[in-house]
């Protein structure tokens, strides 16, 4: 049961990010399981039981990260991540999906639901879907902005069109995301963080139910 990360949590990524080397995390290893991944498995678990149960109707895969790098893709950096993230998306989807997340480093957390793997192909079917409907999806939009979070994702030097300004900050990215950033604190100390991470992925699964429809339209890479 999650209980809350600690100051001790941050502390540890910014001494991880000054001695990123195994020697040093060998040494800190009982550290690192007990400030951060004993209490973030934790998290990850009792948020995916409480999406379980409220949606029984829907299958949400877990996805914990671990705070290994891939030793063939360090590229001069360190062999420990300076961050950990979970994602829960539909069980037939692998890799290019729609998917809620939440992660953390030493001085804020993050969380929200995206698109953040779209291939090129996903992205163009989003903006035939927005443009056959642009009245539906700024309902969606007008809802999404409501919640608190911000549109996110990486936006074409030559924008691919112009709806409305409300769809426009949508329709122009390479990748797409609702997000949430803090600074370390606050609700990530309470307990009561998993139901808070549910609460905010239930005001998003409008927006997501419609990136689903795409995925299943333009479905990229699916599960074996």
């Amino acid at each position: 049961m999650f209980k809350g990360f600690t100051p001790q949590t941050s502390n540890f990524f910014w001494e991880l990010a000054f001695n990123n080397e195994r020697p040093w995390f060998l040494e800190h290893k009982e550290e690192f399981e007990r400030v951060l991944n004993t209490p973030f498995k934790a998290l990850a678990e009792d948020t995916a039981e409480l999406m379980a149960r409220r949606f029984p109707d829907r299958s949400f895969r877990l996805h914990v990260s671990r705070i290994y790098r891939d030793a063939r893709r360090l590229f001069g950096r360190g062999p420990y991540k300076d961050h950990m993230w979970f994602s829960l998306k539909d069980n037939g989807i692998l890799l290019e999906g729609p998917c809620f997340w939440f992660e953390v480093g030493a001085a804020d957390y993050s969380y929200g639901m995206g698109f953040y793997s779209a291939t090129a192909a996903q992205m163009a079917a989003f903006r035939r879907k927005v443009a056959a409907n642009p009245a539906r999806f700024e309902r969606l939009a007008k809802a999404a902005s409501r919640t608190g979070f911000s549109v996110t994702g990486e936006e074409y030097a030559r924008p691919k069109g112009k709806i409305s300004p409300l769809i426009d900050q949508w329709y122009n990215r390479k990748r797409l995301g609702l997000e949430i950033s803090r600074d370390f604190g606050g609700d990530i100390l309470s307990p009561e963080l998993p139901e808070l991470l549910a609460d905010s992925f239930e005001k998003l699964l409008p927006m997501y139910d419609f990136f689903m429809e795409i995925y299943r339209e333009e479905p990229g890479s699916r599960r074996s």
